[in-house]
């Protein structure tokens, strides 16, 4: 692999590793979020807190930077470059857990919003500007390369525990799609209630509500079965059926849904990945337009 990458590119690589990062702290920040921490506290988890979760996004920037300079230096959708962002992601994962003493705060999130980093680098070597639709479509073609040097005694995940024994696709399936459920669902939502409310936290909250109304969360699987998954479903669907996070229905309605999964120690993590790449994308949509 060439090492070199010209200055503006570098700078480029930049821009978007800060990109990533600012998503990873807006989705952390977001409050409420149904059994997830935020600003009020740590949800359904014991292991985690806001302070955590911001030090563990921060120390992933230089790994988003090497993603996004891989994906300059390849410059081309292939499996050389799956392998390369799969070797920087495992590197910026042991980053994450040295950060963390060992808990997982952003696991999904490396693999998701990696993916995005290195598809909105490749797109911006060709167009000036790109759709979300675009951006999606070709995380999802480097998604389907299969990493050759994934190690065979690597930890398996809670989300891939629970695709083994309940034939559930996770969030490797979702990113090969193309992201259905951030394109069909949390990019339409959070621009509609942004359009509808003026308000950016309620549009935030809405987007997250529609994605966990269709997301097969693994995250809540482990912890709460398909059961738990189905609750969360409805219970999200409810919120937005009375109108939203901007309605006192819906406030009501989102503080049942919580009390729900709180009691089930169900935490949609999975869906918050999916947040923040929506969130990501959002963002590098404004600059491309604004820049092109």
């Amino acid at each position: 692999m060439n090492a070199h990458v010209q200055p503006h590119l570098t700078q480029h690589c930049v821009l978007l590793a800060a990109f990533a990062v600012d998503a990873l702290i807006a989705e952390v920040n977001l409050t409420p979020k149904p059994a997830l921490v935020d600003q009020r506290g740590s949800g359904a988890h014991d292991d985690l807190t806001l302070a955590l979760m911001q030090r563990s996004a921060h120390s992933l920037q230089p790994m988003f930077f090497k993603m996004a300079q891989a994906a300059f230096q390849y410059r081309t959708c292939s499996l050389a470059l799956r392998e390369a962002i799969g070797e920087i992601g495992r590197a910026g994962e042991a980053v994450m857990l040295q950060t963390t003493g060992g808990v997982n705060t952003h696991r999904g999130a490396i693999w998701a919003l990696g993916l995005m980093v290195t598809a909105a680098a490749l797109e911006s070597l060709t167009r000036k500007s790109f759709s979300a639709i675009e951006l999606c479509e070709l995380a999802g073609k480097i998604a389907q390369f299969e990493d050759r040097f994934i190690p065979q005694q690597a930890l398996i995940s809670h989300g891939q525990q629970v695709q083994k024994t309940l034939g559930i696709s996770g969030a490797k399936f979702q990113a090969q799609q193309g992201f259905p459920a951030i394109i069909h669902f949390g990019l339409p939502t959070l621009y509609k209630s942004r359009l509808a409310q003026g308000n950016e936290t309620t549009a935030r909250v809405d987007a997250l509500l529609a994605m966990m109304t269709t997301l097969n969360d693994t995250c809540v699987l482990y912890r709460a079965g398909a059961t738990g998954l189905k609750r969360m479903q409805q219970g999200a669907q409810r919120v937005l059926d009375v109108g939203g996070y901007s309605t006192v229905a819906g406030q009501h309605t989102f503080n049942v849904l919580e009390q729900d999964l709180l009691g089930l120690r169900a935490s949609p993590g999975g869906v918050a990945d999916l947040l923040a790449v929506t969130l990501f994308i959002d963002r590098v949509e404004q600059f491309y337009f604004k820049n092109k």
